[in-house]
């Protein structure tokens, strides 16, 4: 890790700008611009947008267009440059002339192909014009809420998420768009989204240190190969763990990896041990692969969080109970332990056949209010610190009012719950509305009880720090 950042870059302007200039914007569907201009309009952009090219006579896609930027005399928050490499640094010169405040360069062919020369004259026109640039090589930004869409993958191929509060930065741009794909499919909502490439100006400490301060972003998850200014990035770690759940999936860890990272994007991947090292002392929470990643996500974005490991499994099927044990004590977690009172209260209304333990196996006849009256006993019980639902929806009992129950336990925020649902498309479709009411579903025991380890981890980082 090395260092001699000098300060943070401001991201405002290139995150949520009320005007957009595309440089590079065509009429040709083959086009890298004609898919960004193509984007803003299909997502509903509000603010203005400006399409620039050299060659445009009248109009790109139904707006005036311009030959070069110092042509549209009026304020561009946004440039998106998307030309090709040897005209950029120019081009960021002319943006620094027209008062643009922030510069996404979605063009490759810089130094992630050994053209470091024309790298460094990116990065001396971004000094000498003062302007944050993301980029080269990258896909560039999406703010869902502001409707801001520098992508250039069509909106047909890669659903764009919900709006939310989880924030996704990537220094891959195959890896972001892999991302954003599956966050559509787990049903989390997206605040931002920022590709960085080559990340030759606006790099992983201005990203981290924006989605720490941003108040629109609750989890941050993020893919990174390297660090290029070690102490700067300590620091900010240190203040946006404080703030948010950190997330962070490290490329790069095997040296076949990092050399195809260099590859790519011109990272400097170093050592996997150091990294582990300093995400682990400054409360990152670490992901083994993209899984991970979305799994976590879930949990940081919609359960409360907590010191204990205690947790409760209540479950219709004795196996997935098994399961559940192993996976709980395999991943640092205990089996909660009921008090007396619990046990009596639950004595009561659970039929003959139960055994009041943990794990509270109800058996294939369990209804909505078997798993109703356990949690309601149970939420209060100090020995346990979180639940493990394990719902089969496969038998007679386990249907839409299961799902409602569930829901409405969730809703008070008591204790953070997982549920675990295994099977196919009637399973799915229940496992659906749980996720879109804010519980995270998972199909095995196992990452359930990875995704609560991450949880509980991360909130004992947090009450350590405070104290």
């Amino acid at each position: 890790m090395k260092s001699s950042k000098m300060k943070y870059q401001d991201l405002t302007h290139i995150l949520s700008p009320k005007s957009v200039a595309v440089i590079g914007a065509s009429e040709n569907p083959a086009k890298v611009g004609h898919a960004i201009m193509q984007n803003y309009v299909d997502v509903g952009f509000q603010g203005q947008i400006y399409p620039v090219n050299i060659t445009a006579v009248d109009k790109i896609m139904g707006y005036k267009s311009f030959k070069s930027i110092l042509d549209i005399k009026k304020p561009v928050d946004l440039a998106v440059i998307s030309i090709p490499a040897e005209f950029v640094p120019s081009t960021i010169e002319q943006c620094g002339k027209a008062g643009v405040k922030g510069i996404v360069v979605v063009s490759s062919g810089f130094a992630e192909v050994g053209n470091q020369k024309l790298e460094d004259q990116l990065i001396a026109a971004a000094k000498k014009t003062k302007i944050p640039i993301i980029g080269p090589n990258c896909l560039g930004v999406m703010d869902s809420r502001g409707r801001n869409d520098t992508l250039f993958l069509p909106t047909f191929k890669i659903d764009r998420p919900k709006v939310g509060s989880v924030s996704f930065a990537s220094q891959s741009g195959s890896v972001g768009s892999s991302i954003l794909d599956l966050v559509s499919g787990e049903g989390l909502g997206l605040s931002k989204f920022i590709s960085y490439g080559n990340a030759s100006v606006v790099d992983e400490v201005d990203v981290l240190n924006y989605l720490a301060h941003d108040k629109d972003t609750k989890v941050i998850l993020y893919y990174l190969e390297g660090v290029k200014h070690g102490k700067e990035f300590i620091e900010v770690a240190k203040t946006a763990t404080m703030r948010k759940p950190v997330v962070v999936l490290k490329g790069g860890v095997t040296s076949a990896g990092a050399g195809a990272a260099h590859s790519h994007t011109a990272s400097l991947a170093g050592s996997s041990e150091a990294y582990e090292a300093v995400f682990r002392q400054y409360g990152f929470t670490i992901g083994n692969d993209l899984d991970d990643l979305l799994n976590f996500g879930k949990i940081f974005d919609t359960q409360p969080l907590t010191n204990g490991n205690r947790i409760g499994v209540l479950t219709n099927g004795g196996g997935h109970g098994v399961l559940a044990t192993d996976a709980i004590y395999l991943n640092g977690l205990q089996l909660g332990a009921m008090s007396k009172e619990s046990q009596t209260a639950l004595r009561k209304t659970m039929p003959p056949i139960v055994n009041i333990r943990m794990p509270l196996d109800m058996s294939g006849e369990a209804t909505a209010k078997s798993y109703e009256d356990a949690l309601t006993v149970l939420a209060s019980d100090p020995g346990i610190d979180a639940f493990m639902v394990i719902a089969l929806f496969q038998t007679p009992g386990a249907d839409e009012k299961l799902v409602q129950s569930l829901i409405n336990f969730s809703n008070t925020k008591k204790k953070p719950l997982v549920v675990v649902c295994t099977g196919g498309s009637y399973t799915k479709s229940h496992a659906t509305i749980l996720e879109s009411a804010g519980i995270p579903v998972y199909e095995s025991p196992t990452t359930a009880a990875r995704s609560l380890m991450a949880l509980i981890s991360y909130s004992r980082y947090r009450n350590k720090v405070e104290a």
